[in-house]
């Protein structure tokens, strides 16, 4: 396998030479390609969910794959045996930067910042997975970067691409709901160990993993098997809980159709909270002001088992997952995380035949989030989950995690990037990063 490993003077030297680079971007990618060309991607992280996300753009040229753990990723490895392979996203980047147009990200969330803001400042197209990042001030960095380097961008989120979804945003735009003033969304995560305290054993680290690597931003500990290769999500170092796993999917109607970010205030209650894990379970509630023709909206978020009232919806059995949106006119319920809907008021999507179709549509469902972002890489229309969209979103959901650790109702200041009423809640707003790794 050509894997590559280098120490830290040997990194700083070749970033030196990668930044010289950049000054001069023409020579750093092919940037804009015609509609008919083939891109040039990269994975990074390519085990797990990473492995669909490169399989869904494989009708490009996949040049390169990372991953720290080889057994996770043997499949694709396997699966794309002309791409160059790689542990250290760095390295890839570095060395292959000229022959790639754009990445997947799709490594614990921990890591989504970090690999993201240097493709992006090398001017590569980014589709990263959800939740965008894995704190409140990385989603702000990466909109941020995105605009200034004016590239192409897509969250995992692939719901926002779901015709159905697509269609209930149409008609609750054109005021099928009338006024929304209450969202519920609820889900049946954590599939994962949450409420739990850090474990204590520290067996040999395999040796198909780089556990540096692995841990890259994060304060080091031990390995276990605790964390890899799926049951990070719970903790805090590595993961965002329940919430930030799944808000972007069932919080992503009431986002898209109201037009929604920057909630006011953001209050919690849940299991014990610890400073290892999130929750086992929680309700938090976020206020949104009143945006244009929308608002003021209370969303409340349920997780770990709890759910609404079915009176919401005249007594029908909620299922694992689902979104409540509440008008003045009609309620909508999805029993899903995304797609279609039924309205309480016995009304059919079909009756709203004069609403015209506003919305681009893909054909399928599969791959149309990822081609929608391939459209986008070859200067075609902006992806619609595109970090302009998604980063707020992303801002908005992790503040869940702000107020659950702070353990009291936030009031939030989204320009000025601040908790206002608790300053010890803005501890949580970000990370400090391990020695040698940066935005």
């Amino acid at each position: 396998m050509n894997s590559h490993s280098i120490t830290r003077r040997q990194f700083v030297k070749r970033t030196a030479v990668a930044a010289t680079a950049l000054t001069f971007p023409f020579i750093a990618s092919r940037n804009v390609l015609g509609a008919n060309e083939r891109l040039n991607i990269a994975g990074i992280g390519v085990g797990g969910k990473g492995a669909s996300d490169v399989a869904n753009v494989d009708s490009e040229n996949i040049v390169a794959l990372c991953d720290v753990d080889e057994i996770n990723a043997a499949p694709t490895f396997a699966k794309y045996p002309q791409a160059k392979r790689y542990k250290d996203f760095r390295v890839m980047l570095e060395k292959e930067g000229r022959h790639i147009d754009a990445v997947t990200v799709s490594t614990p969330d921990h890591m989504h910042a970090p690999a993201a803001v240097m493709a992006m400042k090398m001017r590569k197209h980014v589709y990263c997975q959800k939740p965008l990042t894995h704190t409140v001030y990385e989603a702000r960095v990466m909109a941020e970067v995105a605009r200034k380097y004016k590239v192409a961008t897509q969250m995992g989120n692939q719901g926002h691409s779901n015709p159905e979804t697509r269609r209930l945003v149409e008609l609750i735009q054109a005021g099928a709901l009338g006024g929304v003033r209450e969202v519920h969304c609820w889900t049946d995560r954590p599939i994962w160990p949450q409420g739990i305290k850090r474990p204590s054993d520290a067996p040999p680290v395999p040796s198909t993993l780089d556990w540096e690597l692995w841990l890259g931003v994060a304060p080091w500990r031990p390995y276990n098997p605790a964390y890899v290769p799926f049951k990070w999500r719970g903790f805090w170092d590595f993961g965002t809980g329940a919430l930030g796993d799944m808000a972007c999917h069932n919080m992503d109607l009431p986002f898209f159709s109201l037009k929604l970010r920057d909630p006011i205030s953001v209050e919690a209650q849940s299991s014990e909270v610890n400073e290892e894990t999130a929750p086992s379970w929680s309700i938090i509630t976020y206020e949104f002001p009143r945006q244009g023709d929308h608002g003021p909206v209370r969303m409340i978020w349920y997780d770990g088992g709890k759910k609404p009232s079915a009176d919401l919806v005249k007594g029908q059995k909620l299922p694992e997952n689902g979104v409540i949106m509440i008008g003045d006119k009609d309620t909508l319920f999805v029993p899903s995380y995304w797609g279609g809907g039924s309205f309480l008021s016995g009304a059919k999507v079909e009756d709203f035949k004069s609403v015209p179709e506003a919305l681009p549509r893909l054909p399928g469902f599969e791959k149309n989030h990822h081609q929608e972002w391939i459209n986008a890489c070859k200067g075609g229309a902006k992806a619609l989950s595109n970090f302009d969209y998604s980063g707020p979103m992303a801002e908005a959901v992790l503040l869940g995690n702000v107020a659950l650790r702070a353990g009291r109702k936030i009031e939030w200041d989204a320009k000025k990037l601040k908790v206002t009423n608790s300053p010890e809640a803005n501890h949580y707003l970000r990370t400090e990063y391990r020695k040698g790794w940066h935005l």
